[in-house]
């Protein structure tokens, strides 16, 4: 699978994992001390919805187009719609933000974010994007290197964000095994995994070899507004986390139902358990 994020942007499945990412965000700012945030593959720090690849698939108006008005959105969607409407600031939604956008937004002057990303093109936005951000950096260079070259961080908290674009048939399994280094090296920080649901079975198979192997609690929420047997497309996406931060799972359990409920076209489905406890 290559998951081309032009074509996905703003999808129901960006929502999802763009809610995680802000509740994580603010957990780790309830805190005063500093934190790190790292993305190996950070991807496009925007998309233009108007682009003939954001039209030619059109996923965006299943995801955010049915939220981007809402007015009594639970308090973790409206910290996420307020970032979505700061880049649209006329009010109509044109523009989606990538994940390095949406911590930008969240991130403190003493917090620190560091992205990775190999396509020079998408390496030369984020740089425009981000200039004259004294707390950010952005490297072109491998992700997973950066796995094993910027861990542990010197703030000592925080999380990385792994989200591949699923090229490589084995890219689970390469996940599991920079995963396990990673932690080697900084058994205390959070790592997110974020992953396609298309073929249940991979995925199954890669979270029995997680619960295997990651002796650190490990929480994973997967959520769709499709039936989990559907062929033609992703029928939903799950992430993965990494010593979840205190109350994390309270704050999905209050917020999914509502999402699903504004998203939800038949049979969808939502789930947060332990995997590793």
């Amino acid at each position: 699978m290559n998951y081309r994020h032009e074509f996905h942007a703003g999808s129901f499945t960006d929502v999802f994992k763009h809610i995680v990412l802000v509740a994580l965000l603010e957990s780790f700012k309830k805190k005063e001390n500093p934190f790190f945030y790292f993305e190996t593959h950070a991807g496009n720090g925007k998309y233009d919805l108007a682009s003939s690849e954001a039209q030619k698939s059109k996923e965006f108006l299943n995801g955010i187009a049915k939220l981007f008005s809402e007015k009594n959105a639970p308090p973790l969607i409206e910290s996420y719609l307020a970032i979505i409407r700061k880049l649209n600031r006329l009010g109509t939604l044109r523009f989606y933000p990538g994940s390095p956008y949406f911590a930008k937004q969240l991130l403190r002057e003493h917090d620190r974010m560091l992205l990775c990303e190999l396509q020079p093109q998408v390496f030369a936005d984020l740089k425009k994007l981000l200039a004259r951000t004294e707390n950010i950096s952005v490297k072109r260079q491998d992700g997973y290197a950066g796995l094993k070259e910027f861990l542990p961080p010197k703030e000592r908290r925080g999380f990385v964000l792994i989200d591949p674009p699923y090229e490589k048939p084995d890219e689970l399994n390469s996940i599991l095994s920079h995963l396990e280094e990673a932690l080697e090296r900084w058994e205390t920080g959070t790592f997110v995994v974020w992953y396609p649901i298309k073929n249940r079975h991979p995925v199954d198979a890669f979270l029995r070899k997680v619960q295997a192997k990651i002796k650190r609690e490990t929480l994973v929420t997967e959520f769709s507004i499709y039936p989990s047997d559907i062929q033609t497309h992703l029928s939903g996406n799950g992430m993965l986390i990494v010593n979840p931060p205190w109350q994390l799972d309270q704050k999905l359990e209050e917020t999914l139902p509502w999402l699903l409920s504004r998203l939800n076209q038949a049979k969808g489905r939502f789930e947060i358990k332990f995997l590793v406890k």
